[in-house]
Order: C-alpha cells, then structure tokens, then sequence
C-alpha cells in the first residue's frame, strides 16, 4: 500500500479546530516538526480570519520550538501534557490560557488508554521508515508514539531522511496489558527486551507521510561550573564510600539521571571516580554525558527513551550505530520509567530540585508554588521506588537572594518518604534512618548556605513540639519575604555572596 505524499501545509489542513493529538518527541529528541509548523501557520491564518483554532497537544515529555514553540507563538495550544519546557507555554500556562495536566510520565500511556484524556483524534509521529505494510522505525525517541500510533483515529508520519534507516532494531516496543489482566514486566536486566523494534501502524489509519530533513532541536548544556562541580563529587564520593560500606553491591546498580548541567556533572564525576566501577543505566534520556562514557567503556549499557543529544553528538551516534548497537536499547515511556522495573532493578536514582526543606520534602515543579517551571516529568516514577533516591540543586540561587533548602517547600512533588539524601554544593545529608528533627539539623548541617544557616536554625527552636518541625506561623514566611523584598535573607542576616 502507498501512503499518500503530503507537503506539511496539507498535512495540517487534515486536522480540525479542537482536535487532540499525540506527537512524538520526548525532549526534542524525536519530535515532530514540519507538521506542527504548518498546523501554527494555519492556526495563525484562522485567526486573521476570524475562526477559531486550538488543538490538544499529548506528547511524551518536552519537545522543540517547532513543537512547544510555534504552537504556542501562534496561541494554538488548548490543552497540553504532560511536560513542557518552553518559555512561551510556560507563560501561557501560568496565566491560565492553557491547560495544563501535570502527569508522572510512566501513567500517561495508561490514562490515555482508560480514557481520563479524552478521545485521541490524530498521532503524528516522527519515523526513518514506514513500509507499505505500515512497519515504521522511530527516530531518536519513543515516549509514547507507540501507544499513540495505536490508540489514535488517524495517523500523519514525518519520514526524516537524515535518520537512518539502520535505526531499525535499536527500539523495543512493548505495550502491558491493562489491568486487572497485566503480567509482570520481562525486564530482569537493563539489556532485556520484551518487544518489537518496529511500530505496526494499521495501513489504512496513515493519512498521509511528509517527507522532511531536519536535525532534532536539542541543545547543548554549557561547561560545568564550581557548584555543579562540587555537587558531582559530593555525589560520586558518596556512592562510592557506599560501595565500600557494602550498601550497594560491588557491581554497582544501574543509575538513574535527569537532563541538565547538573546531571552532566554528576555523570562526569562518576565516569572518573577510581572507585565507581563500569555501571548501566536505566534511564529515560541519554544526554551528550552518557555518550562520552559509553564510548570510554565507562558505561557499558544504556536503556533510555531518548537520544537527547546535541547535533555534534547525534551525528556522531548516527556515524558509529554499530559501536552503540548492542550498547543502547530505546523503550517507551511507560517502560522505561515503570515502577516495577525499577524497583526489581534496584535503582540509584539522580535528580534535581527546586527547593527542599527541612524534613526532606523536594518541590521540582513550581516556584514559589505558583508557577509552573515545567513539570514533574518522570522525577516521581524513579524516586519512589528506586533503591537510592538523590536529589542535588545548588544552595542558593538568583545571586544568593533565594535559598534552596527553606523551612517547609512551596510546593510538594516528592515527600520525605521518598527521599533520601539531599546535596547541594555545601554536602550530603544522609536522611535515612533519621527522624524529622534529625533530619532538620542534617540537612542545614551539611546543605545550607551559611548566610541561611542562622535563619534556619531560628525557625527549628521556635517550632511547637511535635512529631515533625513545623511552625504554622512561618513555615512560608521565606517565600513572602522574597515576594515583597526580593530576597529571602533577613535584614540581621549575612549580605548576599
């Protein structure tokens, strides 16, 4: 079956006001972006003319400026999840112009297939190949295009040519059964696959294939500084003096990272570390970090849901597919963040934070605990249930005037059930086995700024007895103070550094 050839301005056309869809990206790795160009000219268009025109964007994590971007420039977006990272959406969001459904990144697949996101009306997924049979090969990502593919009315595909076409078998798709009928996920080791490596599309369901050439839309994090420097290898000099203790096994367990110039730092740390053994990951992105140590034998195996990388290194992968292919397996969302992966892998997860307070709760989604920075993404699906939770953020930020570890956080992604140690550039506070006062003294012992250190230990002895440290009075008074003032310090307190 041939599939009709379409330019992206009549892909767009196919595709009505209101309509929702799922795209696929998780990052920019992946993402579509000829498509969703058009569909904002067209948008734009509508608009002078006096119509109405907004769609439901479904994604698998954050996505590009032709995605996230263009649509949002054109006020295209109704609804959108469940992550995001544009500047402009962002905005749209905190104003209320957008929906915005904040979800843990392994539950979307299922939400979708029980229906709690409403009917999926398109997918218009990025792919190296499509076969007449409607065998396509992604790209650079998984994130929830199989799902997609299947649980939607219609289909729109890009054809990148500069994704190769030997991308064919670096991809394992697998969707579980739903509950009540779900049996256990076949992942015993980060190499095992349980599914196919091609997506199988319904020929009839594919409107129409663009054909484009475009490199993804992912950046490169810049060098890494004095504070993500230290938090590295507080990190690294953590891990391994739990190796040593015999609390993670000789060999090691597999590592989880976030995306950032911390998690860069982080992953540089550990890749030098004389006692950190070669290590895995079971991750849901690879960044230009992950490479590097993949190519020194650093790490020996990645399972990721993305290629998040800049396009120095993704022509790099592109050019050495056969040293990565039996290196690097990308998964769906659903599978690559699974709690019951994770938990049976014995995970060390790595994440960053916003804030944190005293009792080890983390808030990475919202400042201040209005706004939206960009969501909780699958921070949540690995902390809960990995064998070690990690979070690390510098101590202080905005030059000082906003300390990261205050009384009681904004707003709660990660309770301290979850977490267990907390870092920043001034240490690591160990939280477990502690009670809430132990860890209050911990955390401002090893974590705190020293011009917050004062102010933090005030508010502990002004709290009430009680099971937990809390002073209802002014538990928030830090963010109200930088509200009004610009700065969370106290006039008694030290100057800004």
């Amino acid at each position: 079956m041939s599939f009709p050839v379409l330019a992206p301005a009549e892909a767009a056309e196919l595709i009505a006001h209101g309509a929702r869809i799922g795209f696929s990206g998780f990052t920019p790795a992946g993402s579509a972006k000829a498509i969703p160009r058009a569909l904002a000219v067209r948008a734009e268009s509508e608009h002078a003319a006096g119509r109405p025109f907004r769609v439901g964007v479904l994604t698998g994590a954050s996505t590009g400026p032709s995605l996230d971007g263009a649509l949002a420039a054109a006020l295209a977006i109704q609804f959108r999840t469940p992550y995001q990272s544009d500047p402009l959406l962002r905005k749209q969001i905190n104003s209320g112009e957008v929906e915005f459904v904040d979800l843990h990144l392994s539950t979307l697949p299922q939400a979708l297939r029980y229906g709690h996101l409403g009917k999926l009306d398109w997918a218009v997924v990025e792919v190296a190949e499509v076969s007449a049979n409607g065998e396509a090969v992604l790209t650079t990502s998984v994130g929830a295009s199989n799902t997609y593919l299947r649980s939607a009315e219609r289909v729109l595909l890009e054809v990148n040519r500069r994704a190769p076409a030997a991308l064919r078998g670096f991809h394992d798709l697998f969707e579980p059964e739903d509950p009540p009928t779900r049996r256990e996920l076949p992942i015993f080791n980060v190499e095992d696959r349980a599914g196919l490596p091609v997506a199988q599309i319904p020929p009839e369901k594919i409107a129409g294939v663009v054909y484009t050439d475009e490199v993804d839309e992912c950046g490169s994090f810049g060098p890494a500084t004095e504070v993500t420097a230290r938090i590295g290898a507080h990190i690294a000099d953590f891990l391994a003096a739990e190796r040593l203790a015999g609390r993670i096994p000789n060999g090691f367990l597999p590592l989880q990272s976030g995306v950032g110039e911390v998690a860069n730092s982080v992953l540089a740390a550990l890749g030098a570390h004389p006692y950190i053994p070669v290590f895995a990951m079971y991750t849901e992105v690879l960044q230009d970090s992950v490479l590097e140590l993949l190519l020194s034998g650093r790490i020996r195996f990645a399972s990721t849901s993305a290629l998040t990388l800049s396009p120095a290194s993704q022509e790099r992968f592109f050019a050495e597919l056969e040293y990565f292919r039996p290196r690097v397996v990308l998964r769906p969302q659903e599978i690559s963040n699974h709690p019951e992966i994770v938990r049976r892998l014995g995970l060390i997860s790595l994440n960053t934070a916003i804030e944190f307070d005293l009792c080890g709760n983390v808030n990475s989604t919202h400042v201040l605990g209005r706004n939206l920075m960009n969501g909780l993404g699958g921070s949540g699906d690995f902390t809960r249930n990995a064998y070690l939770s990690i979070f690390s953020c510098a101590s202080t930020t905005k030059g000082g005037a906003i300390s990261t570890v205050v009384p009681l956080v904004s707003h709660c992604d990660h309770n301290e059930h979850s977490v267990q140690v907390v870092v920043t550039e001034q240490g690591v506070a160990d939280l477990r086995g502690l009670d809430p006062w132990q860890r209050a003294r911990r955390i401002i012992e090893r974590c705190a700024h020293p011009n917050y250190r004062e102010g933090l230990l005030a508010y502990l002895a002004q709290c009430p007895p009680g099971h937990q440290p809390l002073d209802h009075r002014s538990a928030l008074s830090w963010h109200e103070r930088f509200a009004a003032t610009g700065t969370m310090l106290a006039k008694q307190d030290a100057v800004l550094t």
